[in-house]
């Protein structure tokens, strides 16, 4: 049977619970938030599927894309709408339009991730955007199979890892599977984005010390929707945004206005204290750290992501706008990108990969991650992010000391002669 030792060796593919035969293994968060499996052993036959379709428990052979594009959807306002350069709108919309379905990470009411199932162009919308939080896979390989099975088109997105669990679940390829996963830094802590959303919003007239989180999303101000990449100052310079809408009792309530109640809230991703700690690696999924499935190990049939560096290897189509980044694996994935009319230019792979490192290496674990465990606390996760992130900035005697060696290091070569 299936048994977490070392939290570095599982990550939380769910392929394992959607596997077992009995119905004894669900996936329950461990007290960094994040989920794994447990067995209830009285009802476990020990019939050793769990441990087969793990994906951390076989060898993965590491794989180039066939192709790599740089990417644009010729519509500008699903760009717009988009993270990167609007590649996948244009997927789902191919799926769907050929009476099929598409599985892909999505808010539910009270923010928490899952993955769901879409069936018409209207909910597109649900799955479009990066959302910096691990998808709870739930029952949603069972689903899948079961519409592969009866013949349907089915689009699957997910990190690496997901779309790892999903092909070791199957154990047999399906031509009407089309899979799609995307470049991970990582997947942060769902604990920590829920306990952060309910620290968004306070009572005026709270101490800015006191503790007056509310415990239901459902008390706040009415949540309409949030994104992690806003483009209103570029695609580059994204920023975090929560958009809220009027209410008139709990516009009362928490003392707005009607103006303030049909506002939004907005940081860059410089300023925003959940993207910070996301971005410096404090809550990442352990096994995130020693990723087992990139460098195209999860063989999905499309990689997508944003080509970042685009500004030096294309500058002519950098408009600020969202360009996606394209890895074609398979020859179904070229099949099916070639059929939707996206504008693509060939790029070469190791110029994609300069700023993209994230392809092939895992972020490291920084030392700073025990120490933001080691004072977590719900009700001052911002507090806590803060003081961590500002610890690992260098001091400024540091920074003086860099500064005076950099010089020192340009004086003495100035007049050291180069070797020949």
């Amino acid at each position: 049977m299936i048994n977490i030792i070392d939290k570095h060796n599982c990550c939380g593919c769910a392929a394992c619970s959607n596997s077992c035969p009995k119905h004894c293994i669900t996936m329950k968060a461990d007290e960094e938030g994040f989920l794994y499996p447990s067995v209830e052993i009285g009802l476990c036959v020990d019939c050793g599927l769990c441990e087969k379709v793990c994906p951390f428990n076989a060898e993965l052979e590491s794989h180039q894309p066939q192709s790599v594009y740089a990417a644009i959807n010729p519509n500008e306002t699903e760009r717009l709408q988009s993270s990167s350069g609007g590649i996948f709108s244009m997927l789902m919309r191919k799926i769907i339009e050929a009476g099929g379905v598409v599985y892909g990470a999505a808010f539910d009411d009270n923010w928490n991730v899952h993955h769901i199932a879409i069936e018409s162009i209207a909910d597109m919308s649900k799955l479009q955007g990066s959302k910096y939080v691990q998808s709870s896979i739930c029952d949603t390989y069972i689903h899948v199979k079961q519409n592969l099975q009866t013949g349907r088109q089915v689009l699957f997105s997910g990190t690496a890892c997901q779309v790892a669990g999903l092909k070791k679940f199957l154990r047999k390829e399906y031509d009407n599977l089309l899979t799609v996963d995307v470049i991970c830094h990582g997947t942060p802590s769902p604990m920590v984005w829920q306990d952060y959303i309910k620290t968004i919003w306070q009572p005026k007239g709270a101490d800015a010390g006191e503790n007056t989180v509310l415990l239901s999303l459902n008390e706040n101000p009415s949540i309409e929707g949030i994104s992690f990449r806003d483009k209103k100052l570029g695609w580059r310079k994204y920023g975090f945004v929560v958009r809220y809408s009027d209410d008139q009792r709990k516009s009362e309530k928490f003392g707005l206005s009607s103006v303030e109640a049909k506002s939004e809230i907005w940081e860059s991703l410089h300023d925003n204290v959940y993207m910070q700690g996301f971005l410096n690696n404090l809550y990442l999924r352990p096994s995130c750290h020693h990723c087992r499935v990139k460098s195209g190990r999860c063989e999905s049939d499309i990689t997508l992501g944003d080509f970042w560096g685009v500004w030096d290897v294309c500058p002519d189509l950098n408009d600020d706008k969202g360009i996606s980044l394209v890895l074609v694996n398979s020859s179904k994935g070229e099949d099916v990108l070639a059929s939707i009319n996206a504008l693509l230019y060939d790029i070469n792979y190791k110029d994609a990969l300069k700023c993209n490192p994230c392809l092939e290496r895992s972020v490291q674990e920084t030392k700073y991650r025990k120490m933001f465990w080691s004072s977590y606390s719900s009700d001052t996760v911002t507090d806590n992010i803060r003081n961590v992130v500002k610890a690992m900035r260098p001091s400024f005697t540091r920074k003086l000391y860099g500064l005076i060696m950099f010089f020192v290091s340009k004086i003495y070569h100035s007049f050291v002669p180069k070797r020949t």
